[in-house]
């Protein structure tokens, strides 16, 4: 045993980068819905980008370490206890055996992440360990967390491994040279990820799309594609993994004509009889048969999967080739950032923390 639940949280499951290629045989993608912040989780710890990790939703679960790790906690930000001693996000933490993790209330975004050096180490379904479960697939026994559930976590990389070592040592010492009474010898890394990189405020979110293929099925003006991109929307709380329900201006059609389902993917705008937008999410079914209105562009998806009950959004078109220098430019980002913190955890695993 690594990890073992005390409580649950929100709608906590295993997630990873996604299965993809099989959405051509009806299977989805699902995966982290802020598959940024997940990604940079693993990057602090030293794992692959798909690695797997625990995502929720709007309160994290309350969890039992079962040995000595290193963790980084990223997404919705949330005050993160270690034996109730506040544990910063966006690092790489040296969490000991035996300590207790309430990983808290978001006070701003929806999603949270755990990485653990080694990954949570589920079996992978159809190539991937993430959660599923409308399926019944994937994560552990292909549904959300429960209290009493154990985690296996499988080994950390050399490089992590080593930095695991030395935060531990540094940590233990520094309690002694303070005289600390026994306690958590939590130990961060001297690093974290820039602001820049981290989800911005999510009570107010402009989402980048394209224009989708039915957007010219809806009426000029105001109850179509301009009322779209000229309205402030709201998201719902029914609002889910498979989609983000919206409430503001009604879209109508030029003419109700019955669609044949077609192809969608995370991102399509999908507009209900009711004509209150849907924006798909990582869990959205293969196909549908509502107008697809836009898509909101890759690069825009974690913003929409930090999106709590209650906030705001306004759309932007874009053009395809805007669109692909966004998801090119973040891309080149992460690449940076996953080489300047693997030479960081190189060094620090060939010397003293300090």
């Amino acid at each position: 045993m690594a990890l073992l639940v005390n409580q649950a949280g929100l709608y906590t499951t295993v997630q990873d980068q996604g299965r993809t290629g099989l959405r051509r045989y009806g299977m989805v993608q699902s995966g982290a819905m802020d598959r940024r912040s997940a990604r940079i989780a693993n990057m602090l710890v030293g794992n692959p980008p798909d690695a797997a990790v625990l995502e929720w939703t709007l309160r994290g679960p309350k969890l039992t370490v079962g040995r000595d790790m290193l963790m980084a906690f990223c997404g919705a930000q949330s005050v993160i206890k270690a034996d109730g001693h506040p544990v910063n996000g966006w690092q790489a933490v040296y969490i000991p055996a035996g300590t207790v993790l309430d990983l808290g209330n978001a006070s701003e975004g929806c999603r949270g992440y755990l990485a653990a050096a080694g990954g949570i180490d589920v079996p992978e379904v159809m190539g991937s360990r993430s959660t599923y479960v409308r399926a019944a697939l994937g994560g552990l026994e292909g549904r959300p967390l429960a209290a009493g559930d154990r985690l296996p976590i499988g080994e950390p990389g050399p490089t992590a491994d080593r930095m695991l070592g030395l935060l531990a040592a540094d940590g233990r010492s520094e309690r002694a040279a303070a005289a600390l009474p026994a306690g958590p010898a939590v130990k961060a890394a001297p690093w974290s990820v820039s602001h820049s990189l981290r989800p911005a405020s999510a009570k107010a979110a402009v989402l980048r799309m394209v224009r989708g293929h039915e957007a010219d099925r809806f009426v000029p003006g105001p109850h179509g594609l301009a009322g779209l991109l000229g309205g402030v929307y709201r998201v719902l709380p029914q609002s889910d993994r498979m989609g983000c329900r919206l409430l503001g201006a009604q879209l109508k059609l030029v003419e109700r004509t019955q669609m044949v389902s077609e192809s969608v993917v995370p991102g399509t705008i999908q507009v209900p009889p009711d004509g209150q937008p849907i924006v798909l999410g990582a869990d959205s079914q293969t196909t549908g048969g509502y107008p697809r209105i836009g898509h909101v562009i890759s690069a825009d998806l974690p913003i929409l999967a930090q999106l709590p009950p209650g906030a705001s959004v306004r759309f932007s078109e874009v053009t395809l080739e805007e669109a692909h220098a966004a998801i090119t430019r973040e891309e080149t980002d992460l690449r940076r950032l996953e080489a300047a913190l693997h030479m960081r955890m190189v060094r620090i695993g060939r010397g003293s923390v300090s």
